[in-house]
């Protein structure tokens, strides 16, 4: 029984530090990340004319 709840921590542990892992090297969006809304605004646009 002791082992089986270390294993379960352990498992824990394992998975929410490749939670952190992932979030890490996730891609990120533009802006604050409040929520207010200046991620749409902030990014600059681009005209590319040929």
């Amino acid at each position: 029984m002791q082992e089986l709840i270390i294993l379960l921590l352990l498992g824990l542990a394992l998975g929410y530090l490749g939670w952190r892992a992932y979030r890490s090297v996730a891609v990120k969006q533009a802006g604050c990340g409040k929520g207010c809304g200046c991620e749409t605004d902030s990014a600059p646009k681009v005209l590319i004319r040929k």
